[in-house]
């Protein structure tokens, strides 16, 4: 072949290829299209988003029933035993044994849940991803002050603990209890946050880009939250994920044992506790039904969050 049929033949460098264009994508986007494959994680979605939207229109169903969530009808909502009566037209998911929807304080029930548990996380997110980049980066005494710090919180028994801190400092107020419930289930949960934040800081502080920042004259505090801290979003999205439930269901034991939510604002726990052996086992079902649902749609969620920030999962590898 001569080389005026090779200069013929041959494609310019800036021409577009044929078929279909390639183009790149982010870790981030990568991650949310495996997530979006896994019908798991989607049903768990759908799920979630069905919860929230039950919360939310608390106050609607309120309306359209005509039960507040602290109005109490012994008259209408027993039956002639005495008993709380099942659903029915006036409650369609019956009464408790003062005489509440069941369906109106489930609601609000799910507003109080859904709220501690993010508003918990979010906290504990925050104090152990700082208390974790320090330990982790600093190393020395700092390291070691705070490493034990973690054990000593880790090694409490932590529902004992927080059953003497809620009863010692019980509010009146119900906003009061639940800035107190969200403050202590904080305490008790930043810690495994922070130990494995201080895993992952000390492994990457060796990294060849730390070297590289450190050798151009970057600070401390820079490498810590500028460099190092958006390479853990990943590892503290999956924990978080995973610690909603664990928040939402120390809430609903904290309130079940009646030092979490107080009166008369509703909790999934609080109606779970009066729900005696005297009545019928639907107000058992209702929000122990939901917290259920609740607790294992984060959970699934937090599996495929997992999945997806990590190619490497093995079952991603075999759904593939």
């Amino acid at each position: 072949m001569s080389l005026t049929e090779l200069a013929a033949d041959a494609v310019p460098a800036d021409a577009e290829p044929s078929g279909r264009k390639i183009q790149g994508r982010s870790p981030f986007r990568l991650a949310m299209s495996r997530l979006m494959h896994d019908k798991m994680a989607v049903a768990s979605i759908v799920v979630l988003v069905l919860i929230i939207l039950f919360a939310i229109g608390a106050p609607l169903l309120a309306s359209w029933t005509g039960h507040p969530y602290g109005a109490q009808y012994p008259d209408i909502a027993r039956d002639s035993w005495g008993l709380p009566k099942g659903p029915s037209k006036q409650f369609w998911l019956g009464a408790d044994p003062l005489g509440r929807d069941v369906l109106v304080r489930a609601a609000y029930g799910a507003r109080i849940s859904l709220f501690v548990g993010i508003a918990a996380t979010v906290l504990a997110t925050l104090i152990g991803v700082v208390i974790g980049v320090l330990a982790g980066y600093i190393g020395g005494a700092v390291d070691a002050i705070l490493a034990r710090f973690m054990d000593v919180v880790l090694s409490f028994p932590y529902l004992l603990v927080a059953i003497v801190i809620a009863t010692t400092f019980r509010p009146h107020s119900t906003w009061l209890s639940l800035l107190l419930t969200i403050t202590v289930i904080a305490i008790f949960s930043f810690a495994a946050m922070a130990r494995i934040v201080r895993g992952q800081v000390i492994s990457l502080k060796e990294k060849e880009f730390i070297e590289a920042a450190r050798s151009l004259g970057a600070g401390r505090m820079r490498i810590m939250f500028v460099d190092i801290l958006p390479n853990l979003v990943a590892p503290v999205t999956v924990l978080s994920s995973l610690l909603v439930p664990t928040s939402i269901v120390f809430e609903a034991t904290l309130s079940f044992l009646g030092v979490g939510i107080q009166p008369p604002m509703p909790s999934w726990g609080s109606m779970l506790n009066d729900a005696d052996y005297r009545s019928s086992l639907w107000l058992l079902f209702v929000p122990g039904g939901l917290l259920l649902l609740t607790t294992l749609a984060f959970n699934l969620l937090g599996d495929g969050i997992r999945d997806a920030f990590d190619p490497r999962s093995e079952r991603l590898i075999t759904r593939k």
